[in-house]
């Protein structure tokens, strides 16, 4: 015991065998090692490795100038422009936060989150000056500056305030001398929840998480160096699953996309070689549709990453019949984005589409970085049975794991009870190990003492060749309590009725599981293609 107490005395860390761990890291390397590469493609514009790194280091030099110093926030609402990902190393070159924030937010989220995370500064797009001018008009405190990020690609661009992007970075030198945090458990950037059952809850990441999860991205994924990365998924949507990062890290070309249009995005896969992407199981919905319309097959290899909590197995099987492979992950905020995948086995090939469907469209096992993930019996803190059948929540533990929720101790307390963190998503572990995904806490539906998982009699619905998307939530029932209510969105031209689809439901549910009541119409979605399931229930309430 002596000498190993001598060992661990005697070898300290050092300036020589310890750096902390930040993705800036990875940045300074893609510009050093791949200098002349394409970094960002967005309309006419390509910035290669070294000048989007320039642009960075002019953007750190900005951020001084204007006082923003280490701890500071520097919030942005913007879609997926250079600016966009330049903020995900410039903001953290001075020690500062980045805070991006949803862009489909009314005012009064905009302006919760602007005050609680005391943000310094503010950059805004044209496109969402009208939000952002009513949200600092509602806010508690001193308001950020706002600087201006124009698009000439977009006409009619109105400003607020006299400041702008490019014209503020041309001024600003290069500055080189940022340097990497002295603690990688610094904050790299906060991030809210949805805020559905009250005010947002910040989440604060560190240098290291994002770190191992852009490392971990690249693993799971076995990226290549020569990707071609088409942003559909917001790169606001958990610092884009820690994608900025891990493309710096591989050196990977990054197309820019300010909104998700299925017959763009075709067109920018064939024209620039486009690789891989990722998005909810909605964006891949309407690549499918769009890909089946026009009968251009895609002649080169495409893969992407479906993430959500249990993608309609139809998705995954019209996806592989117009040659795009999925990969299925699963996380949240709290969990830097993806913390969990579907590893294919070798011997899954050999399965029936039906069986690779089923398979495939499981969370899986731990990302490659993520120490643990488990299921366990919420009570009792005990792992349920690899049998498929005994429900539990989904709990994470490791290095990709948040810090915590800024200025909110409770709740952290809360989603850290056990020494586990707690996902709030119910799930099965099968036999082999992966975790399959029953439903969400507060989406189980008790009718007469029955739960009901709303995924499955979603699963089955979607099943129908009419039905385009579906959500299912709880409705209240004299008799039973709860019984499924379906909100369903027709193909266009489907004249499918209710009874028809009831029947259809029945034919292959349990009659207590099938849908009491259907709804038709367009689904209420966030930016990144998640159905707004408490505004279905809130109509559910305001209905006769």
């Amino acid at each position: 015991m002596s000498d190993i107490c001598h060992f661990n005395e005697a070898l300290d860390k050092n300036a020589a065998n310890h750096v902390a761990l930040s993705p800036l890291s990875f940045i300074r390397r893609a510009a050093t090692v791949y200098p002349d590469r394409t970094a960002l493609i967005y309309n006419d514009v390509r910035y290669r490795w070294r000048q989007t790194y320039a642009r960075c280091c002019q953007l750190a030099s900005l951020l001084t100038r204007m006082g923003v110093t280490k701890g500071d926030t520097v919030a942005v609402m913007l879609p997926n422009i250079p600016a966009m990902y330049e903020a995900h190393f410039g903001v953290p070159m001075v020690g500062a936060v980045l805070n991006a924030i949803n862009t489909r937010l009314d005012p009064e989220a905009v302006a919760f989150i602007l005050t609680h995370s005391r943000s310094r500064l503010l950059l805004v797009d044209p496109e969402y000056v009208d939000i952002v001018e009513q949200a600092l008009a509602q806010m508690e405190g001193p308001a950020p500056t706002v600087i201006n990020v124009s698009d000439p690609s977009q006409s009619n661009e109105r400003f607020t305030g006299e400041l702008e992007y490019e014209a503020l970075l041309a001024d600003q030198p290069i500055w080189e001398d940022w340097q990497l945090p002295a603690d990688e458990w610094d904050a790299i950037s906060l991030g809210y929840t949805s805020g559905t059952t009250g005010n947002p809850k910040g989440v604060v990441s560190h240098h290291r998480g994002a770190y191992l999860n852009a490392v971990s991205n690249v693993l799971s994924w076995t990226l290549p160096a020569n990707v071609t990365y088409l942003w559909t998924l917001p790169m606001f949507h958990c610092n884009g699953w820690c994608f900025p990062w891990t493309l710096a890290a591989i050196g990977g070309t990054s197309v820019c996309l300010r909104k998700v249009d299925p017959k763009h995005i075709l067109m920018l896969i064939k024209a620039q070689g486009v690789t891989h992407y990722c998005g909810a199981p909605i964006v891949h919905t309407m690549i499918a549709d769009a890909a089946m319309e026009a009968k251009e097959p895609i002649e080169h290899k495409v893969f992407g990453l479906i993430a959500g909590a249990a993608p309609p197995a139809s998705v995954l099987e019209r996806m592989e019949t117009i040659g795009i492979e999925l990969t299925h992950v699963y996380g949240l905020t709290e969990t830097y984005g993806p913390a969990s995948v579907c590893a294919k086995q070798d011997d899954w090939t050999q399965c029936s589409l039906t069986e690779r469907v089923r398979l495939n469209g499981r969370q899986g096992v731990a990302y490659p970085l993520q120490e643990g993930m488990a299921v366990f019996n919420s009570e009792t803190m005990e792992p349920v049975p690899a049998d498929g059948k005994t429900v539990g929540e989904i709990m994470f533990r490791g290095n990709i794991v948040m810090k915590g929720y800024l200025r909110n101790d409770a709740a952290t307390r809360e989603a850290f009870a056990g020494g586990w963190f707690h996902s709030g998503d119910l799930a099965v572990m099968e036999p082999d190990g992966y975790i399959k995904i029953r439903d969400r806490l507060k989406d189980v539906i008790i009718s007469g003492g029955e739960n009901i998982s709303s995924l499955e009699v979603e699963d089955i619905v979607q099943r129908h060749p009419d039905v385009e998307f579906v959500a299912v939530v709880a409705m209240a029932d004299e008799k039973w309590g709860e019984v499924p209510a379906a909100f369903v969105q027709l193909r266009p031209g489907s004249e499918l009725s209710e009874d028809t689809l009831m029947r259809f439901c029945r034919e292959q549910i349990s009659h207590y599981k099938a849908p009491k009541k259907i709804i038709f119409g367009p689904l209420p979605t966030t930016a990144t293609g998640k159905i707004q399931k408490f505004q279905l229930r809130q109509q559910l309430e305001k209905s006769p």
